[in-house]
């Protein structure tokens, strides 16, 4: 799916003669602003592109160590029941609601650029309480669920935040081409949390890298000039 993304999502079905979802009849030739080869070489020279697609990235490397290990963390290593470690699950689940309901709104207030900033800092913060309450249940169950409001509006925002540095032109192609980054990320999350595991017996480390990771995301987020004036 990701190398579908990659090669396949376009801001423009007329680019290769197909008709728009819900358009019927003959393709029209649409007006060209420039040369589309060039516009796509202007946005893969852009250090912007790659300023975000890296720190998306780090997001998803940092959000999927924990979230892929996190009820083995509290169940195999801090003690808890299984029935007390899965329901970390249903927390994250039940958080990410929330903040898709909330944050999005925020964002179009203070710009997608500060909005994805802020939340991989709360992101970090909230890994780093996972590590630090220890076998508390009750602290678990709330790092956890500042970890899914967050979690839920990461791939939205790094999506819309393409459309405040990027023309319509080239948006589908902006968003299919960071998808092999949310994808690297996601692999090499599982490699590195488990090979971790297995070499210091403890998820402790790599939730710690994830942390890590999360804050380098954000930092390169405010890097990026303000978009729009914002």
């Amino acid at each position: 799916m990701v190398l579908v993304n990659a090669l396949m999502l376009r801001s423009s079905p007329e680019d290769v003669k197909a008709t728009p979802w819900g358009e019927e009849g003959s393709v029209q030739e649409r007006p060209e602003a420039g040369p589309r080869a060039g516009r796509y070489r202007e946005v893969f020279r852009s250090p912007t592109f790659w300023i975000i697609g890296t720190s998306y990235a780090l997001a998803a490397c940092s959000l999927y160590i924990v979230t892929t290990f996190m009820v083995d963390y509290a169940n195999v290593e801090l003690g808890l029941s299984f029935k007390e470690a899965s329901f970390l699950a249903t927390i994250h689940g039940i958080s990410q609601v929330v903040g898709v309901l909330t944050i999005p709104m925020l964002s179009d207030r203070v710009g997608r650029k500060l909005t994805i900033a802020f939340s991989n800092l709360f992101i970090a913060s909230s890994i780093a309480g996972i590590v630090l309450v220890g076998a508390s249940t009750l602290g678990l169950y709330a790092a956890i669920f500042v970890l899914g409001t967050f979690y839920g509006v990461t791939w939205p925002m790094y999506g819309a935040c393409g459309g405040d540095y990027f023309s319509r032109e080239v948006m589908g192609t902006v968003i299919g081409a960071w998808t092999p980054f949310y994808g690297s990320g996601a692999i090499f999350a599982h490699l590195l949390a488990g090979r971790i595991r297995d070499v210091t017996g403890s998820f402790q480390l790599a939730f710690l890298l994830a942390v890590a990771l999360a804050v380098v995301a954000a930092l390169l987020m405010f890097r990026l000039k303000p978009a729009d004036g914002r």
